[in-house]
């Protein structure tokens, strides 16, 4: 089993289930020592149960002082900081009639302002371990999303993150970095804004933009999360990786 982890310490956000779980078990095989951020007590009652190996964090990322307060611990705590992977975020598909302040807020709060408030909280620890971040985007960050255009711009404000903090931070040799997934199965489709009998169909619908037919699993996004934090990987900055399936190229 490939170790490239060992002694480094890695935060994953959103890491509670769906593609966060998923790389916060596969960064604890490589090696390292995980800390888990989810926003629910209850959440990380969960998953500390599941996971007892894992150092569970209670916070809430779209919260500045809490995004701060949970990183500032983890550091104080394990000493030092080498990968933060920014994939807490929400979703909500809606027309554009629909697109109230109340659905289109909180995207932008967790999946925009989080993700700057906690890599903003790592900056000096990865810049002491020359550390890396990994941003979750989507493959709606750069594809058309109809009903879901508020959800495709944060994913575009990733990416656009990811591009101008990797020209910022590389004197420092921090390398950042998105992956984009597609069509992913996770818990998360079912928190789409769409009535239940309605997930069917739209599963069907997604499918149809994916040429190799089918959606991924969690474990096939998170070992590319895992893969481009490794620290051999010395050579890939600002880059967008799409784990999509085609999904991307497909003009449905």
């Amino acid at each position: 089993m490939n170790r490239a982890f060992e002694g480094r310490v890695v935060i994953v956000t959103g890491a509670n289930s769906g593609i966060g779980e998923a790389a916060a078990v596969a960064f604890q095989e490589a090696g390292a020592r995980v800390y888990g951020f989810a926003r629910r007590e209850d959440a990380v009652a969960i998953a500390s149960e599941k996971h007892p190996t894992i150092h569970w964090i209670l916070a809430d990322v779209a919260d500045e002082e809490q995004a701060t307060e949970g990183v500032e611990g983890v550091v104080r705590e394990a000493g030092r900081l080498d990968v933060v992977v920014n994939n807490a975020g929400v979703g909500t598909f809606v027309p554009l009639e629909l697109s109230a302040g109340e659905v289109i807020r909180p995207q932008f709060e967790v999946n925009v302002l989080g993700t700057t408030f906690v890599t903003r909280a790592a900056l000096a620890s990865l810049k002491a371990s020359k550390g890396s971040i990994v941003n979750i985007s989507s493959t709606a960050g750069h594809k058309p999303s109809p009903g879901a255009a508020h959800y495709g711009a944060t994913k575009a404000a990733i990416e656009s993150l990811t591009r101008s903090w990797a020209l910022e931070l590389a004197p420092h040799g921090v390398r950042v970095n998105a992956i984009a997934p597609g069509a992913t199965e996770t818990p998360g489709l079912g928190k789409l804004g769409a009535p239940p009998e309605a997930l069917p169909q739209i599963k069907q619908a997604i499918l149809k933009q994916v040429p190799l037919g089918r959606m991924a699993t969690s474990r096939e996004i998170a070992q590319w999360i895992v893969a481009i934090a490794d620290p051999s990987v010395t050579w890939v900055t600002g880059q967008v990786l799409g784990i999509d399936g085609g999904m991307s190229l497909s003009g449905a």
